[in-house]
């Protein structure tokens, strides 16, 4: 997870609620309230989800670039909805949308969590790649060494671009959960210095790679922004692949020691219509 440094301002920029790099996230979960649900005519019920099916359509003219609908499994929420943009109103036109519907009042915020897309200050540039591989004991004149210094050059850019805009994989599991590193008096993750730091991140992404193919992972920063400084979307291709990935990773030492996780929220991938359907709304 990330702490990176803020971006300079220069005093002739343009103040905009647009990020100069990434975008605006929000996770916002809603609970049927059957009550005000069966107090609906058919016919505004109807309209409702016209309505709903309407803003939750991530195809629509004027969507958020990224827009994902979920079932919650549990009883803190039903239905779950990820949105990413540079504009954040544009995000929130989706939440006045969904209130101002007919079935404003059967969908109650239940939580929300606002974040920003980022490249972690742990990514690791090509020149600390090159001398993290010196550390290990690779020779630099030796051609493999070259030859995963030069991949690791390549695939950078790439990765980076996920990391602020990112793509939603074609995965049907979507877990979310915040998070901090902790400031206990005998284990306060920002007493320790950079280096430090980033060797344990360095451990902490190890762990991660073993579940490519299985499992994606979006970071994402709420300091100054919400009640916890990260967000964490883990996308899967099976619900077990999530406990797995957040059972081994616990065990590194950046977890083990550091960090403290909020409540945690699994749903299933669906469209609008699928989930209003299967929540019987």
């Amino acid at each position: 997870m990330s702490g990176r440094p803020p971006m300079p301002q220069t005093p002739d920029e343009e103040p905009s609620i647009k990020l100069h790099e990434g975008w605006h996230c929000l996770h916002v979960y809603y609970r049927v309230n059957q009550q005000a649900l069966n107090a609906l005519s058919p016919e505004d019920r109807a309209q409702g989800r016209e309505e709903v099916g309407h803003w939750l359509n991530p195809e629509r003219e004027g969507a958020p670039e990224r827009l994902q609908v979920s079932v919650t499994s549990g009883h803190r929420a039903d239905l779950g909805v990820m949105m990413m943009d540079p504009d954040p109103l544009v995000i929130d036109a989706v939440c006045q949308g969904v209130r101002s519907s007919k079935l404003g009042t059967v969908l109650e915020p239940t939580y929300s969590f606002v974040s920003l897309t980022e490249i972690s200050e742990y990514v690791p540039t090509v020149e600390q790649f090159s001398e993290k591989l010196q550390r290990e004991g690779a020779n630099p004149e030796d051609d493999m060494f070259k030859a995963r210094v030069r991949g690791y050059e390549q695939r950078l850019p790439a990765m980076n671009k996920q990391r602020i805009y990112p793509d939603i994989p074609p995965y049907p599991v979507v877990c979310f959960y915040p998070m901090n590193k902790i400031r206990d008096p005998h284990a306060n993750w920002y007493d320790l210095p950079f280096s430090a730091r980033s060797e344990l991140m360095a451990e902490h992404a190890t762990s991660g790679i073993k579940f490519a193919g299985k499992v994606s992972q979006l970071i994402t920063a709420s300091t100054g922004l919400d009640d916890w400084e990260w967000g964490v979307t883990l996308w899967g291709r099976n619900p077990a692949y999530i406990k797995d990935i957040v059972y081994t990773m616990r065990f590194d030492k950046a977890s083990a020691r550091y960090a403290e996780f909020g409540p945690f929220y699994i749903g299933y991938v669906m469209s609008a219509s699928e989930a209003l359907e299967h929540l019987r709304v």
